[in-house]
């Protein structure tokens, strides 16, 4: 098969909800299904999986809307918080439930017939499944995610990658949550539908590519939320933001106080003015580095411990002989 098929395998929309950085709560994104696949198409990608935060409501909307086109495929996926930490399921049929085990929620994804990736399973800011990726019937996972620039958390998933290859399919995504933090980190494989990746994925024939979305489309990204959280919350103070369904992030926004949504309104313009961004961009990339540089100390011995967790498995599901 000659065409080499370029995808993103975990993207977020709309439906993903809301974030929370200390006291502050934000939209996880503010993109809307259907723009989410125009984007891609304009991009050059041939398949998309939209992976909504305990959400696959969006999904559905963009892989029914994609159906006008012949060019691009959408793939119905669900970024899944476990009590272990975060999993990805794609080529899903129905919404997964939050906060089960990982071995429960991967019960039910292979039971939909889909796929397993873990996403950024090394980091130490968000909900990565470490090495608990070990102990479960896993696809893939990340060595490239598009949303961490920090020098450990993709490096330390390369280098478990190399040390064992062919064990899981090596996965490239870039976890946008914005326009602008998406088309920086994809994954190519044989062929151009979602059939293909799929087919690629079991056979552990998947490249990564790319790289981390540079530190401006970060900031890009938090404006963005930041306004389209004040436009919705202006909307809801007019009355004129109906409930829609699946929409955590609607229904929160109407389930707050006028005085609640009037604040809101009033930090987002503080946040918005240009020192503050750029101070808490400056702040966060200060904390990433220097706790990657805490997570390099450990490196070595890790690693040592990851060879002792695969020994172990290897060990227990090699047939025993005679």
């Amino acid at each position: 098969m000659d065409r080499v098929g370029k995808a993103d395998t975990h993207i977020h929309t709309e439906y993903s909800g809301f974030a929370k950085l200390g006291a502050l709560r934000f939209p996880e994104s503010v993109t809307k299904p259907e723009n989410r696949v125009e984007c891609a198409r304009r991009d050059g990608f041939d398949v998309i999986c939209i992976t909504d935060h305990d959400e696959t409501a969006g999904a559905f909307i963009a892989r029914e809307y994609a159906k006008q086109y012949d060019d691009i495929d959408v793939v119905v996926g669900e970024e899944v918080m476990t009590s272990d930490g975060e999993i990805i399921g794609l080529f899903l049929t129905e919404k997964i439930q939050p906060n089960l085990t990982v071995e429960e929620t991967v019960d039910i994804i292979r039971e939909q017939g889909g796929l397993t990736i873990a996403p950024h399973p090394f980091s130490f800011h968000v909900c990565g499944l470490n090495e608990k990726i070990f102990d479960i019937d896993l696809d893939g996972f990340e060595v490239l995610n598009g949303g961490h620039p920090d020098k450990y958390s993709n490096s330390f998933a390369q280098l478990v990658m190399d040390k064992y290859p062919g064990r899981w399919a090596p996965i490239s995504a870039s976890d946008a949550h914005s326009k602008f933090t998406f088309g920086y980190s994809w994954t190519e494989f044989d062929g151009r539908t979602a059939d293909d990746l799929r087919k690629a994925i079991l056979q552990k024939k998947t490249v990564p590519c790319g790289r981390t979305a540079p530190i401006l489309s970060e900031v890009q990204w938090s404006m963005e939320v930041v306004m389209g959280g004040q436009r919705l919350m202006y909307r809801s103070l007019r009355g004129k933001l109906p409930n829609m369904e699946d929409h955590s992030l609607v229904d929160k926004i109407n389930s707050l106080s006028s005085l609640k949504k009037a604040t809101g309104i009033v930090g987002g313009f503080m946040y918005l003015f240009p020192p503050v961004s750029f101070i808490a961009t400056l702040a966060s990339t200060i904390y990433l580095s220097r706790e990657a540089r805490h997570m390099h100390r450990n490196l070595r011995k890790r690693l040592d411990e990851i060879d002792k967790i695969i020994m172990t498995h290897d060990r227990i599901d090699k047939p025993s002989e005679g």
